[in-house]
């Protein structure tokens, strides 16, 4: 049994990791793992040591692909396949399938923060890279799309829809890219946070160990009929989407456990009223953060524009007489680990805290955090 606030009822008391992976995830979908780890539905085994053959494994490979399909109105036109490798395989992979698409063999990318930056300097390995805005020192906005750079008929257009480290957050395909560009999103940290349309995407990838799931598996989400274009026959094999969609996502031996997890995931997505509940949720949190920072006149910072902040990563920094102030961010993480609230450490890019809040974070829990920044602020202003 779990209360709210994030304890195990006779147990030791649980953390808040607001961490930005791997994240924490639902107590209930904890307490239904440890239900069954010693014996998967009736299996006598526990599902990590089954076969990815087995019958029983084949159910819920199946079960995820359909409930990721239900939750996001995939048309059967998209193929929906568990890779290995990370978000960063896919750095590799989309340049190798698709930088010769077209004619200008010419990949746009819009660099907004560390992740797109390594995605576009990947690409480079294969083929031209066309920087769609200049490089800055900081990245904390998004220069107007009226001054973006774009290719006359490039053969994608490459964006992550939410920056990890540095809190920057695009809702929607950019507006100024023509319809018929193909569209290829990292979504990594943001993905089944709100609602969106596959259909506008030829691609969409993200790492699992964020909003559905642990650490080894890679969601890739893609229009099956540019698969038929791809004229690279050099791809390795471990990446060739072709090949993946031809067996089902287990050419090899797939990461099985963190599948099944996924699978507990999307239930559990699901039956919180899906992406509208997540949206709904993902709001409510992150904009209670984003007050106590705006209104504490000036103790807590966020540099980036408003109109790009992200909610599911919230970097800020503590700053006294207009500098940041690192030993009181320290005490703020010390304090803050006495409290049971870990892994708010600023990435080392940025320095400074951040709070990531993923699917698995309750709104309970961030009101915690919310009182303890008060507090703080209140001891330390």
């Amino acid at each position: 049994m779990t209360s709210n606030n994030g304890h195990t009822n006779g147990h030791a008391v649980r953390k808040i990791n607001f961490g930005a992976g791997p994240a924490q995830l639902p107590l209930e979908v904890l307490e239904s793992v440890q239900a069954e780890f010693l014996d998967f539905n009736g299996t006598g085994t526990n599902i990590m040591e089954l076969s990815h053959r087995s019958t029983a494994f084949a159910k819920v490979i199946e079960d995820a692909e359909q409930d990721i399909r239900d939750i996001l109105s995939i048309p059967d036109s998209y193929a929906v396949l568990f890779f290995q490798g990370g978000a960063t395989g896919q750095f590799s992979a989309v340049p190798l399938h698709f930088l010769n698409l077209k004619p200008s063999q010419t990949a746009d990318y819009l660099v907004t923060g560390y992740w797109s930056e390594k995605a576009a300097k990947e690409a480079e390995k294969f083929g031209k890279v066309n920087w769609v805005i200049p490089k800055g020192s900081k990245y904390q906005d998004v220069p107007d799309e009226d001054t973006w750079k774009l290719t006359e008929d490039p053969s994608y257009f490459y964006y992550c829809s939410n920056e990890t480290i540095h809190g920057i957050e695009l809702i929607d395909v950019p507006a100024i890219v023509p319809k018929h560009v193909p569209i290829i999103c990292d979504m990594s940290s943001n993905f089944l946070t709100r609602p969106f349309d596959v259909t506008k995407y030829a691609v969409v990838f993200s790492s699992a160990q964020k909003n559905f799931g642990i650490s080894g598996l890679t969601l890739v989400i893609l229009r099956k009929d540019l698969i038929e274009k791809t004229c690279n026959k050099s791809i390795p094999t471990i990446l060739d989407y072709k090949i993946h969609i031809d067996n089902g996502s287990m050419y090899n031996t797939p990461p099985t456990f963190s599948i099944y997890i996924t699978n507990k995931m999307f239930n559990w997505i699901k039956q919180q009223g899906g992406l509208k509940a997540m949206n709904e949720l993902s709001h409510k949190k992150s904009s209670r953060i984003y007050e106590i920072i705006d209104q504490s006149n000036g103790f807590y910072i966020n540099s980036i524009n408003k109109k790009y902040r992200s909610r599911t990563n919230i970097p800020f920094r503590i700053v006294t007489n207009g500098l940041p102030n690192e030993k009181l961010e320290t005490l703020f993480l010390k304090q803050a680990s006495q409290l049971n609230m870990i892994e708010l450490k600023g990435h080392r890019a940025v320095g400074g805290i951040r709070v990531s809040l993923y699917n698995g974070i309750t709104l309970e829990q961030t009101n915690i955090l919310i009182d303890f920044m008060r507090t703080f602020q209140t001891n330390n202003n």
